[in-house]
């Protein structure tokens, strides 16, 4: 029910609105902040693999693993994406365009943050983005989705109805 009132209330369009442009603004100012200013992820990723020692570790072994022989040797590659996978998921929700794309990819970045022993805002932020992502098309209403899923829809509905039609097979008696 509340699922359903999610993804076809007025009032939850205007609150998830409100909540998506929130969320959008702190990744896009974290993903500015860090394309502008220089950024190099090597001391978040060593110091999650530290955290993953002692009595008590904040990061479970299996994701210091990951951190330490895969992540860290291409931080290079995560000194770009990180910053602006923040930027393009922030404006994707503030502008409402590939709204809930962008809200998984915010959703899974917080996961990584989160699983690297760094709480901060990534608790709020993943809770906030699991709703926009249950609310589904309901919460880029108010947006350029309003305008570009319907157009993206006909688009390939269209292209796969001609290509179904021009089947060879399909006219063939059986």
């Amino acid at each position: 029910m509340f699922i359903q009132w999610l993804q076809s209330s007025k009032i939850a369009m205007w609150l998830l609105t409100v909540i998506r442009v929130y969320v959008g603004y702190k990744w896009l100012s974290a993903g500015w902040g860090k394309l502008t200013g220089g950024f190099d992820a090597s001391g978040f990723m060593q110091g999650a693999i530290a955290k993953s020692t002692g009595e008590h570790p904040a990061v479970q072994d299996w994701w210091a693993v990951f951190l330490k022989h895969a992540a860290l040797p291409g931080v290079k590659w995560f000194n770009v994406i990180i910053p602006l996978g923040e930027f393009l998921v922030g404006l994707g929700l503030i502008l409402g365009s590939f709204t809930v794309f962008a809200a998984l990819m915010g959703l899974v970045m917080n996961s990584a943050f989160l699983f690297s022993g760094s709480i901060s805002i990534n608790g709020q932020l993943l809770l906030l983005e699991f709703l926009i992502i249950l609310s589904a098309a309901n919460s880029g209403k108010i947006g350029i989705d309003r305008w570009l899923m319907p157009y993206l829809q006909n688009k390939f509905m269209r292209k796969a109805k001609i290509s179904s039609d021009s089947s060879p097979l399909q006219n063939q008696a059986v």
